[in-house]
């Protein structure tokens, strides 16, 4: 298929080579010019801009969009909705709020422009071992693109799971998982670093656990693969980001009275590891050393 394809970053580069090595027909644009000169190289057909992008382009035109949620994305559409024809289709790819997706979905459909949410998950990896694709829209225009998902994903690695929006509900949940998860690893990993007199390889543990035990994951074959390269993790700080996902999940949570805690505490916790010095932890030193003569320690 000959398909648009704007943005491209770590993950949107790795789609377009995945999909010109399964023999579609790549038209490629990004802000980045030199981005777009690699695409070329790797065989796309580059872009000048989205004008001209949907100019090469025959309809019914297809266009995926994998660039920055919020206002990135919304322009993006906002500029190919005042270009493209009735019965094309723009797919987002990126991690949008399903809110949003919903009401383009609804806008885009009175112009008889047809919009698939796609909810992305592979990272870096994807080019090798391909993307999970969490796929909302009508049901017919899925059909319509499913060649692009086929070659994008590993085997039963693609779902259509509902209407609108439901393609970014679904790896929104998704991530508030993977915030979870990784929470649970992450405390499990610092546990066995305290017992310092037992000196634990935490790389051989790493590994050991992926064979029969029954937490076994691939985030435990890359704990392997950071430990292996850092045992102590010395050079990195413990600053974990948010993508905006967790925040979302845990928002639908107190909206549909779910008790999430464990997604919710490890959002926290990414808030936590981004303070230098908690100021509410300085406030419990403060009170304890006042109702009870606790020592604090003093800054210096």
């Amino acid at each position: 298929m000959k398909i648009g394809f704007i943005g491209l970053g770590r993950m949107g580069m790795n789609m377009v080579q995945r999909l010109l090595d399964g023999g579609h027909e790549i038209v490629a644009y990004a802000k980045s010019k030199e981005s777009i000169e690699k695409a070329k190289d790797k065989g796309a057909i580059g872009a000048e801009s989205i004008q001209d992008l949907v100019r090469q382009l025959e309809g019914p035109r297809i266009v995926w969009i994998m660039v920055p949620a919020g206002r990135p994305t919304q322009e993006v559409i906002d500029t190919l909705s005042s270009l493209m024809q009735k019965d094309d289709i723009i797919i987002d790819g990126g991690n949008s709020f399903y809110k949003d997706s919903m009401q383009r979905a609804g806008a885009l459909r009175q112009r008889g422009i047809h919009f698939l949410d796609v909810g992305t998950s592979g990272g870096i990896w994807g080019l090798k071992m391909g993307y999970c694709l969490m796929i909302g829209g009508e049901r017919d225009v899925f059909e319509r693109v499913e060649p692009v998902f086929k070659t994008l994903a590993p085997e039963n690695g693609y779902e259509h799971v509902g209407p609108s929006g439901a393609g970014h509900f679904v790896k929104m949940i998704h991530n508030g998982i993977e915030y979870a998860m990784l929470q649970a690893y992450g405390e499990g990993f610092e546990l066995l670093n305290a017992k310092r007199e037992f000196n634990l390889d935490l790389k051989k543990i790493a590994r050991l656990w992926n064979h029969g035990s029954v937490i076994r994951s691939w985030l435990l074959e890359l704990a392997e693969s950071a430990f292996s390269k850092d045992p102590e993790l010395a050079s990195i700080k413990g600053y974990v980001e948010d993508s905006g996902e967790g925040r979302w999940t845990v928002q639908t949570a107190i909206e549909e009275a779910i008790p999430a805690y464990n997604i919710t505490l490890s959002l926290l916790e990414r808030f936590r590891s981004r303070q230098e010095d908690s100021f509410s932890a300085k406030v419990i030193a403060a009170l304890r050393r006042e109702f009870g003569g606790h020592p604090v320690k003093e800054k210096r």
